[in-house]
């Protein structure tokens, strides 16, 4: 999808849906977790435009919004379009849905409209598999004990991306609000693992916590609710994926990775109310760009807390590949015609129409 000087006109627009990205997508973290890693080192070489997220708020359901997250490359640009709507789970509708539109930055003309909460899910995955492998690179910490607060379908992603990518898992505990998806959890956990797995399932957070190398938290928290320090005084890594737990009070004990401060000091973040409790940003050490680039290291002896806000050229890499993959398969359903008038300038039928 590079630029040209004679983009072709196009009247279709592709649907790609979720069976379809599915396909894509199975089978291939690496892939995807190197997609990742491209789209991180073209944030942080100025190569593409990430502005900021737009949150969507509908009167009177005040846990719920929509947010769109644009992004843009030289060769491709687009918006991912997704809802939160955390009491969906107890009528057994799913929390998340989205879509992601992509653009040919050659003509602006949208090319395809992808199911997005799979690829959403997948880029968080990849993201938090690709940050566990650069923050403990050289480490001579054990990594083995991975703790989940939080069991829905982003815990499920992250575990399948870093059963892929980990070698060295040994025991995975787990704590959710709700018991029975948390024992659901470990259950398919222990199914799926490739080599003999302990699962614990913790009736308090800070048994899960202060038994975790490595801990993944993933809920749907408003407001922070881990609020001890001491809890964390084994130094575990923390992939901060829901961004709102941890009590400034924690991450001021940590060495703070983020994937662009600007994104994620705003919104009610923990790191947005830890910045208004001090008054400046010093807590936070860097970015996961500049761990890539060997610019930023810590001593062992201190909690490592990777929060990442989300950046929409993640999820323009992940659905660009996916698009591509269909593309050359030739299993691309358009539809013809969608666009009326993409050839109205200097279109000889207009002309006669206005002559």
């Amino acid at each position: 999808m590079t630029p040209s000087s004679t983009p072709p006109r196009r009247s279709g627009l592709s649907l790609i849906s979720g069976a379809e990205v599915r396909r894509v997508l199975t089978g291939k973290e690496e892939t995807i977790v190197r997609l990742v890693r491209d789209g991180y080192e073209a944030f942080g070489r100025s190569e593409a435009t990430n502005p900021h997220s737009s949150f969507l708020h509908v009167p009177g359901q005040p846990r719920s919004r929509i947010i769109a997250l644009p992004a843009a490359t030289t060769d491709i640009a687009g918006v991912k379009w997704i809802s939160s709507w955390p009491d969906n789970v107890d009528s057994g509708l799913p929390r998340a849905s989205a879509v992601i539109l992509l653009n040919d930055t050659s003509t602006g003309i949208p090319l395809a409209c992808l199911e997005g909460t799979l690829i959403s899910a997948a880029r968080t995955a990849a993201s938090a598999a690709l940050a566990t492998r650069l923050l403990t690179a050289g480490s001579s910490k054990p990594r083995s004990r991975i703790g989940f607060l939080g069991t829905g379908v982003i815990a499920q992603e992250v575990h399948r991306y870093l059963s892929a990518t980990c070698s060295d898992i040994a025991e995975i505990g787990a704590f959710d609000l709700n018991p029975e998806r948390c024992e659901s959890f470990l259950e398919q956990v222990a199914a799926g693992a490739r080599t003999p797995v302990k699962t614990t399932q913790y009736l308090h957070p800070r048994d899960l916590v202060t038994n975790s190398d490595l801990l993944v938290v993933a809920t749907v928290a408003s407001a922070p609710h881990l609020t001890e320090t001491s809890w964390f005084s084994h130094h575990p890594l923390v992939l901060h994926l829901s961004l709102r737990d941890l009590a400034p009070e924690v991450i001021l004990s940590a060495v703070n990775v983020v994937d662009d401060a600007d994104h994620c000091l705003r919104a009610g973040t923990s790191l947005h109310l830890t910045e208004q409790h001090t008054g400046d940003r010093s807590f936070v050490y860097g970015t996961l760009h500049d761990v890539m680039c060997g610019r930023l290291r810590w001593r062992e002896d201190r909690t490592c807390i990777f929060s990442p806000f989300g950046l929409g050229t993640l999820d323009l890499f992940v659905a660009r590949f996916v698009y591509e993959e269909l593309q050359a398969s030739g299993h691309l359903n358009t539809a013809v015609g969608f666009f009326d008038e993409v050839a109205r300038t200097g279109s000889p039928q207009r002309a006669n129409a206005e002559a």
